[in-house]
């Protein structure tokens, strides 16, 4: 009996000396991270009909609700086959940017990290542009551990979205399959994957909180329809694939809700509809040819937004919208000038639809495209006017301008 005894507390005694071994060897680096038409390509997504799917006749495509020997229930075996089609999509980004200026900290550099997701088989990799934002060098870590340096090939920073590309083998190189994001519902279930902490390839699971959530990125600047979240998306998850249960990626994860950095339940996602349409022109000409409407900057007012600056002979000029005027006045040897606002129109509505803030304004104007014409609805004194503008093509505007 005391053998049995011993024997007992032995084991005990061993078990727990192992758990704390093991939580004991997290290293405390890891956790601190922090994330800081062309001609149609060989396997490129937008070279043919079907974005983002792998063009790879040799791989084996497993059904998504094959089954296992391990008899998992149906969720369980939903969740391995998503995992197990989509991880090897995922890659780690790590970037090195040179640190502020200065006699102290001249030559010092620093590391960011976050994820992205091959798009096809010629070597782009989708991410958020914040992911590389500033990097001097940009490396990509694929599923197998082979590294790669990156170049930037074109970036949206409205959207929060860039492309990089790697000069890797195809075999290596695993698209992911576009979904329809249009098609979500609350409650839906999602899956996420990426590099929180640099832990490379995590899944975790959850649901579509809410959609159309607005989410500011750049100055004067929100990404609509947003999806958002509850599955754990921490630092180090940025530019990575939010799936659905068909390991579809219907979102590039961007964002938290948190008072310290850390998963508080609220994330945020960039639909997949709004990647397939800025994915496109990045790839061609490594930036987005928004439509230009001819008006440079607006007042934001009660009662509307008032033109302040139009683009000289540009659509807005040319269709008769007016803007301040310069009233020149002489006082005694001297001639004072003055803007008069009064004069210049204000934009209460297009096409119908109210407009009461740049955003709301500038929304609109980009679902359109250079060729489009859209309807202006303007005060000028006491008069409403209808007003018709052609847009016409621009590269992506300078911060807090309209295109």
């Amino acid at each position: 009996m005391r053998i049995l005894i011993a024997c007992f507390a032995s084991a005990l005694l061993s078990s727990l000396f192992t758990v704390w071994l093991t939580s004991d060897q997290t290293p405390s680096a890891v956790l601190a991270q922090s994330e800081s038409e062309p001609d149609a390509l060989p396997g490129s997504v937008f070279g043919g009909k079907s974005p983002f799917v792998d063009t790879n006749p040799r791989r084996e495509q497993r059904p998504i609700t094959e089954n296992s020997a391990f008899r998992m229930t149906t969720e369980e075996a939903v969740n391995v086959a998503v995992y197990e089609k989509v991880n090897k999509s995922v890659v780690n980004i790590t970037t090195q940017m040179q640190a502020g200026g200065g006699l102290f900290f001249r030559g010092l550099s620093a590391e960011g990290a976050g994820s992205g997701m091959v798009i096809d088989q010629s070597g782009h990799i989708l991410t958020n542009f914040h992911v590389i934002e500033d990097a001097n060098r940009i490396e990509v870590n694929l599923f197998d551990g082979s590294s790669y340096e990156a170049t930037l090939i074109g970036a949206d920073p409205v959207n929060d979205i860039a492309i990089i590309k790697i000069s890797a083998d195809a075999d290596v190189l695993h698209p992911v399959t576009l979904g329809d994001s249009s098609q979500l519902k609350v409650g839906m279930k999602v899956f996420t994957i990426g590099n929180p902490f640099g832990l490379e390839r995590t899944m975790t699971t959850g649901i579509i909180s809410s959609l159309n959530r607005t989410l500011q990125v750049r100055e004067n600047r929100t990404i609509k329809s947003i999806i958002q979240i509850d599955a754990a998306v921490n630092p180090g998850n940025s530019g990575g694939p939010l799936l659905d249960t068909q390991g579809n990626l219907i979102g590039v994860n961007t964002a938290i809700a948190s008072k310290n950095g850390q998963n508080a339940g609220v994330g945020f996602a960039i639909p997949a509809n709004l990647v397939a349409r800025v994915v496109p022109q990045l790839l061609q000409f490594g930036r987005v040819i928004r439509p230009e409407i001819g008006i440079q900057h607006v007042y934001e007012t009660d009662a509307g937004l008032l033109i302040e600056t139009m683009t000289p002979d540009g659509p807005a000029e040319a269709a008769g919208l007016r803007g301040p005027e310069v009233v020149r006045q002489r006082r005694g040897p001297f001639v004072v000038e003055r803007i008069d606002r009064s004069v210049a129109d204000l934009i209460i509505g297009v096409d119908g639809q109210k407009v009461e803030t740049v955003d709301d304004f500038l929304g609109y104007i980009e679902t359109k495209k250079p060729g489009d014409k859209v309807v202006l609805e303007i005060l000028r004194g006491s008069e409403t006017l209808k007003v018709t503008i052609e847009l016409t093509g621009a590269a992506a505007s300078p911060r807090g301008t309209l295109p």
